[in-house]
This record gives structure tokens, sequence and C-alpha cells, in this order.
């Protein structure tokens, strides 16, 4: 079988929404003050720092380790993180390959739940919290949006077609941690149940980087949420919402 010489997934930077959600938790209130689409937030004042600490990263390796070409999610902190990551590289004499946007690596749709916490979730819709308890977290489907499942059938294509177009190449995906969950279900053949519980210990932190090689006509998996490219200043670790 054909594959792509090494696959890596980066999630995006630390978002707004990361922060926004992380906030309201904290001060255990339901409104996070964020208006429009999740497709539309940006990254935050850290995502920016963490997208350029990856560029200056991607800078420093031989050739042979970067990417020859980049597939993104259209989303707004997913295309910022490119750029910025690729922009500093330029900045410092490196040429990376332009990002091409792919709707298929959007983050899990929620549907009518679309950046709400919790807190909102039960407010708004009170019924959902007994349904997310009773399904689960990977079979639970938002009214309007996505099971795990659903994300991953849209990822198993864009892998499928990544193998097809650029046999023996490098490729970057720029996505978010339901994409990364849904890669490591596919290409891992592992069970929700048991990457929960590899999550629970080993978040996909923002912009870490998740890696396969080819090996015999497949793809083995050589680091998992790797954050070597970042300080410890520059770490960050929402859990999937």
């Amino acid at each position: 079988m054909q594959t792509v010489a090494q696959l890596t997934i980066v999630r995006h930077g630390q978002s707004a929404a990361n922060v926004a959600f992380a906030d309201a938790h904290a001060r255990g209130v339901a409104e996070h003050g964020l208006t429009g689409r999740d497709a539309d937030v940006a990254l935050s004042p850290l995502g920016w720092h963490q997208a350029t600490q990856l560029g200056r990263w991607l800078a420093t390796r031989p050739i042979d380790e970067r990417p020859e070409h980049v597939a993104c999610s259209p989303y707004l902190r997913a295309r910022q993180t490119w750029t910025q990551a690729a922009d500093t590289a330029a900045s410092l004499g490196v040429t990376l390959p332009p990002a091409d946007l792919d709707d298929r690596l959007v983050d899990r749709l929620m549907g009518d739940l679309e950046l709400l916490t919790p807190g909102m979730i039960a407010e708004r819709f009170p019924a959902e919290a007994a349904r997310l308890t009773a399904d689960g977290l990977y079979a639970y489907q938002p009214p309007g949006g996505e099971t795990f499942d659903d994300v991953a059938i849209r990822v198993r294509a864009v892998l499928t077609d990544l193998n097809t177009r650029h046999p023996g190449r490098r490729v970057w995906v720029v996505a978010h941690d339901a994409v990364v969950a849904a890669a490591r279900h596919i290409l891992d053949e592992l069970p929700f149940v048991d990457l929960d519980a590899i999550l629970t210990t080993t978040p996909i932190t923002n912009t870490s980087l998740t890696r396969y090689t080819h090996t015999d006509g497949h793809l083995d998996l050589v680091e998992f949420a790797a954050t070597a490219h970042l300080t410890e200043e520059d770490h960050h670790a929402p859990l999937i919402r």
C-alpha cells in the first residue's frame, strides 16, 4: 500500500475560545463573552507565540524533516497557526509550503451547542447533559452536530486522499484535537474508550505534534502530542470539548 512517507498532525495554537472556556470554568460562571462562529475564533496572544515557536523550530530542522505538503483546516485559528509558523520560518531564511485548505479537517461540529460552555448548555438545553452521560463523549451526537464516528469518517477520507496524491512525501496536517484523536483511532485502530484513557494522561495540547512514518506499507506512530519545540511557558493543555 502506498502512503505518505511521513504524516505530522499539529493542533492549532491556543485560541481565544480556549482562554474564554478556561476562564469561565475557573470563575464558576456559564457565560464566556464570545460571539460569532467557531470557525472565526482567532488565536490568543499565547497562540500566536506558540505558532511563532513552531516556525522557529521548523527553521532549525534539516530539509528532510520539513513538510513538502501542508493540508489545513479552514478555521481561522488553524490558518493563523500555519501562516505564522511559515512566516516566521521565512524570516529565518526557510521556505515552507503554503497550506491547502480542506473542509473535512474542521473541528468536531457541535451543532446547536457550538461555542457553548457546559453551564450555557445546562441553561439552554437542559436535556443534553443526561444524553451526554448516557451516550458517552464519543458516541454522543449534539443536536445538529457530529459524533466522533462522523469525524472519523471525514478524516479517513482525507488520509486516503493524502496517501493517494502524495505518496512518499512528508505531509503536515494543521487542524484540531478532534482530528488528531480521529487519526489515532483510524491509524492505530484504537477504540475510542482506549483513546480516552490515553488522553487522560497525554492531552493533545496546542501546537503539539503527532507524527507517523511509513513502514512496510503502513503508517506507524513515532510520537504523540509532542511539544519539544515549546518552552514550559508556551504550554497549554485544554481537553477536547
